[in-house]
Order: structure tokens, then C-alpha cells, then sequence
């Protein structure tokens, strides 16, 4: 039996990619967000920016590399949790008013996640880096973006509240062993 598909989403820094590490530390099986090795890759290509000066290639990209890691299999774990999902593309993407092509939609109509974590933006812990270009406000926006598309696909949300990284995971992890 194949592990279920887990995933966890949020604005920019909301604390997704430090829920991950968590349960990475407790030995449960995870796949990192990868926009950031796309931006750290287009940069050695020479482009500052890919998602601002080429939304559709970054895109494009970035689904590319969530349908890899969808089709990933442990058969030894009950979880396997995603740092974002393929349906986050599509968010993104409605987010700049971007038009893009349909095989946007057909993935997200064809990978199926079992259950998805959303986390809501937090201004206390938002910090922006070199790799992350959005202001707080645009984050809320974002959220707001990620739960109309999820929702669009038939997707029930879980928002995970506010509290430490332990104690959102433990939310998480609660939340799975009681469904």
C-alpha cells in the first residue's frame, strides 16, 4: 500500500518548510519545497528573477518538479508529507493574473492529494529573503489565493493554528491518526 500524500501549504513564511523539518526530525518521510532550487538555478543561468521575468517558464519548471515528487512512492511510511503541492502552481499563477495553459489544470485535476494543510499567514514570524520577494500583504493574498484554488479541486482544507513548530506538527500528526 502506498503512502498517503500529505500536504502542507501557506502564504510565504508562514512556517511550512519548518513544520517539514520537524517531521523530517522525527523520522517521517518528506519532499522540500523546490522553487527555491529553481530560482538558485535560473540565477547560474544568468536570470535574477525567473518568476518575475518569466512566470510561465518558472512555472512550467516548478510543476514539472511537484509532478516528480507526486509520483514518488515509499511503501514504508503512512505519510509522505509535500512542502507545497502542484495546486500551489496554478494559486501562484492566479495570483499575478497569469494566464497559462491548460496543462496546469489537468495537473491538478489528475494528482490527487489525500489531505491538505493550510497554514495562515503570520506576521510575527514573516521574514523575506533574497528568494522570497513578498511583502507581508502580499502573502495574506497569496493564502487567500491557495484556499480558493484547493477549494476549486474539491479539497477540504485543515488550518493548522498558531503555536510552536512542535506543537503544529503534533497538530498535524494529531489530526492524521484521528481521521
Amino acid at each position: 500500500m502506498s503512502s498517503k500524500k500529505i500536504v502542507i501549504t501557506g502564504g510565504p513564511g508562514s512556517g511550512k518548510t519548518s513544520i517539514i523539518n520537524e517531521l523530517l526530525k522525527r523520522k517521517h518521510h518528506c519532499l522540500p519545497e523546490i522553487s527555491r532550487e529553481i530560482i538558485l538555478e535560473a540565477k547560474r543561468e544568468g536570470i535574477d528573477q525567473l518568476f518575475l521575468k518569466d512566470p510561465i517558464l518558472f512555472s512550467e519548471r516548478l510543476l514539472h518538479g511537484r509532478i516528480v515528487q507526486y509520483k514518488t512512492i515509499h511503501l514504508d511510511t503512512p505519510y509522505l508529507f509535500f512542502d507545497r503541492g502542484i495546486h500551489d502552481v496554478v494559486a501562484y499563477m492566479d495570483f499575478i493574473n497569469n494566464t497559462y495553459p491548460p496543462i496546469f489544470v489537468n495537473a491538478c485535476e489528475q494528482y490527487i492529494y489525500d489531505t491538505i494543510f493550510i497554514l495562515p499567514p503570520w506576521k510575527e514570524i514573516y521574514i523575506s529573503d533574497n528568494e522570497r520577494y513578498e511583502n507581508y500583504e502580499q502573502a495574506i493574498l497569496i493564502f487567500e489565493n491557495l484556499k480558493t484554488t484547493y477549494k476549486k479541486y474539491g479539497y477540504n482544507l485543515i488550518e493548522v493554528p498558531f503555536g510552536t513548530i512542535e506543537e503544529r506538527a503534533d497538530f498535524i500528526l494529531s489530526t492524521l491518526n484521528n481521521s
